[in-house]
């Protein structure tokens, strides 16, 4: 959609920040990214995201989405004159979101965990 703005609030390093900019550049949406430090949270990401305080936040023309799995819905539904990303058939369809749970549930959660423990095992020293 010519004349949009977009801007994305988000962390380099993380997987559901990956998902929204993969579901952006498939659409060849252009935007603004601005990097967030966690420890730290910009004025801008606790105003556009005031309920959980996280990223990935799609600002689009002013207003905020929050959420991975709905940011990418979002872009699906607003930039639809591109190629969609989710297959038509409905079987397809509900193949690739229970994937995508399964990646938020179990990979992601393990990294999480991993990571975690690393941090700690780093801290100590």
């Amino acid at each position: 959609m010519a004349g949009d703005q977009v801007t994305l609030l988000d962390f380099w390093s993380s997987p559901f920040g990956m998902r929204v900019r993969i579901a952006l550049a498939e659409k060849g949406v252009k935007y603004e990214y601005s990097e967030q430090d966690l420890r730290n949270k910009s004025d801008l990401l606790l105003q556009m995201n005031p309920v959980h305080k996280k990223i990935p936040v799609l600002v689009h023309d002013g207003k905020p989405v929050c959420e991975s799995l709905i940011i990418v819905q979002y872009i699906d539904e607003v930039w639809k004159d591109k190629a969609p990303l989710l297959p038509s058939d409905p079987h397809e369809r509900a193949q690739s979101r229970f994937w995508a749970d399964f990646v938020d549930k179990k990979v992601c959660f393990f990294v999480l965990k991993w990571f975690i423990y690393l941090v700690s095992d780093f801290l100590l020293f």
